[in-house]
């Protein structure tokens, strides 16, 4: 197993295994024993060895780390490929009430061996991503998918944006992830599937306000809101009351 002293970049994927509490005692024990093994399988498909990896279990979830070594481009793409057909394969045997369906998160950064676990804004990074609820709303919208991904900013942009796997930057959607103290765009992918909206991206941002003039300008600026039908032009030649009226002043050009 890779070991390293102080905070050193590395690779975090987490899983979890979706509506696990509804199952009951047995089927729970059954995920737990299953798993990992399925984690396992996907890793040998890919050529990775996961007993170089630092893991972390929780019952239906699971914490990854390993050092970076060039090896991601094939975690995101390979990995994640090979855990999918694990899972088609795994349910394929299984009624559908019996299915495993897991959301997963992929995240870089420092992280430290500490006494209990992993310490790092990296490690929380990644668990803000897996508890996001577009993961949740990308299985429900996709009942027959058995995986959602959330690939942050930045393992999106140098392993797929980058050019550096077989996967299309059409197979990701960009979403708002706010997650307590975390607020951050990611990238979601459900794999064999076309992402779609889950309506769950926030408001939209403010349109700036147009002024009379063609310009734009913000709520701290004046605003011209006078419409066209109350707005008149006249020549004047001889002197006249303006008292209450609003005028403007411009060329014959314009």
């Amino acid at each position: 197993m890779a070991e390293w002293s102080g905070f050193y970049p590395c690779t975090c994927i987490a899983v979890d295994a979706q509506a696990y509490g509804g199952n009951n005692d047995r089927r729970q024990s059954e995920i737990q024993h299953d798993l990992p093994r399925i984690l396992s399988r996907a890793a040998r498909g890919t050529g990775l060895d996961r007993s170089q990896w630092h893991i972390q279990p929780k019952g239906d979830e699971e914490l990854a780390v390993h050092p970076m070594d060039g090896t991601e481009p094939r975690l995101v793409d390979d990995f994640v490929r090979h855990l999918v057909a694990e899972l088609r394969e795994y349910n394929g045997l299984r009624v559908p009430t019996a299915r495993m369906r897991l959301r997963a998160a992929i995240h870089h950064g420092p992280v430290e061996l500490a006494d209990n676990g992993f310490a790092g804004s990296t490690v929380v990074t990644t668990a803000r991503l897996l508890s996001s609820r577009h993961l949740y709303a990308a299985l429900q919208a996709n009942a027959d998918a058995d995986l959602a991904l959330l690939l942050s900013d930045d393992v999106y942009r140098s392993t797929v944006a980058g050019g550096h796997t077989t996967l299309s930057t059409a197979e990701f959607r960009s979403v708002a992830v706010r997650e307590k103290e975390y607020e951050a765009a990611a990238w979601l992918q459900v794999p064999g599937h076309a992402v779609r909206s889950s309506g769950a991206e926030g408001p939209a941002p403010a349109q700036p306000h147009t002024s009379a003039v063609g310009g734009s300008c913000d709520d701290s600026a004046v605003r011209h809101d006078y419409r066209a039908e109350q707005i008149s032009v006249n020549n004047f030649t001889a002197p006249v009351d303006l008292r209450g009226g609003v005028v403007g002043f411009g060329s014959a050009g314009g």
